[in-house]
């Protein structure tokens, strides 16, 4: 049974992150995401992750309806499952794209890499960004937080 983050679990931050948490679960979906990655052993070898704890975490993701299970079986081995983004688990490329923005200017590493997305049919890099109603673009430092109800999609 998970944890409920808080008292405030009526808030949106907290209830994804009562799902996203924890470090591994956005590490398998950038390695969705980014290396295109669907197969266990993948994930496995590319996160260095304890083989139980990825099971878990993918059957979240799995549960959650963030990532779908598929059967497939090579030729002469046994049936395994591959794991592909949902509509859901891909709208999280905004979450990893500002992990991403973040990590490269505020936790820079030599030598370090970070996921970048661009614009499909032309290649063109995309940032994240604050756009107003009429396609302003604000400046982070400019912006007040406040809460509003949700309001469903």
């Amino acid at each position: 049974m998970r944890k409920h983050l808080g008292p405030d679990s009526a808030c949106s931050v907290a209830r994804s992150l009562d799902l996203l948490g924890d470090k591994w679960m956005l590490l398998i979906v950038r390695e969705a995401l980014v290396s295109g990655t669907t197969r266990f052993s993948d994930f496995k070898e590319a996160l260095g992750i304890a083989p139980n704890i990825l099971a878990n975490r993918l059957d979240t993701l799995v549960e959650e309806g963030l990532m779908e299970r598929h059967s497939y079986r090579e030729r002469g081995a046994r049936e395994r499952s591959e794991y592909a983004l949902t509509e859901a688990g891909k709208a999280l490329n905004v979450v990893i794209a500002g992990l991403a923005t973040w990590g490269r200017a505020k936790r820079p590493r030599e030598g370090g890499n970070s996921p970048a997305f661009t614009v499909g049919a032309t290649g063109e890099i995309a940032e994240l960004a604050f756009v107003t109603a009429d396609g302003r673009r604000v400046s982070p430092e400019c912006l007040v937080s406040t809460r509003v109800p949700d309001v469903p999609e």
